[in-house]
């Protein structure tokens, strides 16, 4: 017996009209990180997103870049978000701790409000290889990200705008 017809649903690597993106980047590993920021912000631009409707965020580390997604998120302001960082393995455990907690809390934050957070934080071996994911022999990971990103909010778009839109939270009281 034959299938049924579907129809296939699939996002396109284009902007959704008036929407902002944001990248959150890591200042560790700057050589490495400044790379993946450029390269994810010219994918942005050559896709359409005007310059005045992305956003570069910079935080310490790669343990911080969920809460800033959280924030992001939280302000719903935003219809993806390009999360980038380099975590290099040392001597210690301290490395798997890092790219984990920064991958779970990505994911975390992704889930809760229905929002595009691309995670392009490079977890290597050695310098080297990241050289090799931020404009190198491996391409940029920036890149990379910031066109899932665009993919998957334009997914979302054509879903249903419930779904494209984040979570609205009430303002927070700021204490005197």
């Amino acid at each position: 017996m034959p299938s049924a017809p579907h129809h296939a649903i699939e996002g396109e690597v284009r902007p959704v009209p008036g929407a902002r993106y944001a990248i959150i980047a890591s200042r560790w590993n700057p050589r490495i990180t400044d790379a993946l920021v450029d390269g994810a912000r010219k994918a942005l631009l050559s896709h359409e997103v005007p310059e005045a409707q992305l956003d570069v965020v910079r935080v310490p580390g790669a343990l911080e870049l969920p809460l800033a997604a959280q924030a992001l998120a939280r302000a719903g302001r935003h219809s993806a978000l390009v999360a980038l960082g380099c975590v290099v393995r040392g001597e210690t455990r301290h490395y798997e701790h890092v790219a984990d907690g920064c991958a779970q809390g990505l994911m975390q934050v992704s889930l809760e409000h229905a929002l595009p957070v691309a995670n392009g934080v490079l977890a290597v071996e050695k310098h080297a290889d990241a050289e090799a994911r931020a404009g190198g022999a491996h391409g940029n990971k920036g890149e990379e990200a910031a066109l899932a990103a665009l993919e998957m909010a334009w997914l979302l778009h054509k879903l249903g705008p419930s779904l494209a839109m984040p979570v609205r939270l009430p303002a927070r009281e700021v204490l005197p």
